[in-house]
């Protein structure tokens, strides 16, 4: 199953982080049972001005459910949220690559010299 990780990136205001924090953390806690294609989700925290929001979902179509069809290219932006922000939301998405045999060792000790 290929799981399309989508990254939300906030730059708050000064003096706003934690207000923004709590809003954002009692927003999303309600996800999971309102989006079935919701796998998991994280908020990020790097004060004292960048919040992530990451999300993990089963399907494109679970993202559109979420954000609709500019699912790609436009966040989903929150009541009053914008008076947090000094900059509009950026939006990222990601699926993982396996690292396979590349990245793993046949010796656990590492190389030998």
């Amino acid at each position: 199953m290929t799981v399309i990780i989508r990254v939300s990136e906030a730059r708050v205001r000064p003096g706003r982080f934690e207000a923004f924090h709590d809003m954002i953390v009692s927003a999303v806690s309600e996800f999971p049972g309102r989006y079935p294609g919701l796998v998991d989700h994280e908020v990020l925290l790097a004060p004292p001005d960048s919040l992530l929001y990451v999300s993990r979902w089963r399907s494109e179509q679970d993202l559109v459910d979420y954000a609709g069809e500019q699912w790609r290219d436009q966040p989903v932006v929150l009541p009053g949220e914008e008076e947090y922000l000094v900059a509009p939301l950026q939006v990222r998405h990601f699926t993982s690559a396996s690292l396979g045999a590349a990245g793993r060792s046949a010796d656990p000790t590492g190389p030998q010299r």
